[in-house]
């Protein structure tokens, strides 16, 4: 009778601990997804600030470059092509499709916003205009941030995605239908829009 009881004993506690194991991989992979969002959602601040600043911006550009009503209305519709990527990125970080969008719609704000600068020089009252400099400098600041952001979102992407990928958590991912999370990437094509605008007006 002990000999069953010790038998039974050991069965119990071998599935005791392999239930222990299942949550541990379960909670690490809740915990590598968070840690996702969360990041994202640091991403999500700075490109609020830099949107915020955005307006402002071309409000006094149009003071001075009344002749380029395209490049500045190209500038405030990028900016809200970029708004509408964030929103649907927000609402489920790590989407693919909802990733792609926003860098999608980031790259093209990226190119109105350059092409604003490259015609702003030759406007010299405006280059000397001081709320055009403390913009373009707090706006060089923000796209920084968004770098940094978008680096420490992508760290953790590959973090959780190492996760759900490699034996034994693949296992556990599979069973709870952990879905892989994207990057958010600038595509090689538009690789020279990895910098901030140069909007230096000194």
């Amino acid at each position: 009778m002990s000999a069953i009881l010790l038998f039974l004993l050991v069965i119990f506690g071998a599935g005791f601990a392999l239930v222990l194991f299942v949550v541990a991989l379960y909670n690490g992979l809740i915990q590598g997804r968070n840690a996702y969002k969360n990041a994202f959602a640091q991403i999500d601040v700075q490109l609020n600030r830099r949107y915020d600043l955005i307006p402002n911006l071309v409000e006094v550009a149009k003071t001075y470059m009344a002749h380029e009503r395209e490049t500045l209305e190209a500038v405030i519709r990028a900016r809200s092509t970029a708004i509408a990527g964030l929103g649907a990125a927000k609402a489920n970080p790590g989407d693919a499709a909802a990733m792609a969008q926003l860098a999608g719609a980031e790259n093209g704000l990226g190119a109105a916003l350059g092409r604003l600068m490259m015609v702003s020089e030759s406007y010299p009252d405006l280059k000397a205009n001081q709320n055009m400099a403390q913009l373009s400098e707090e706006l060089t600041s923000t796209e920084n941030k968004v770098a940094f952001a978008r680096q420490a979102y992508n760290d953790q992407v590959m973090s959780y995605n190492n996760k759900r990928e490699m034996f034994p958590s693949s296992i556990v991912a599979g069973m709870f239908n952990f879905q892989p999370a994207a990057l958010l990437e600038i595509t090689a094509d538009d690789a020279h829009k990895r910098e901030a605008p140069k909007v230096s007006f000194n």
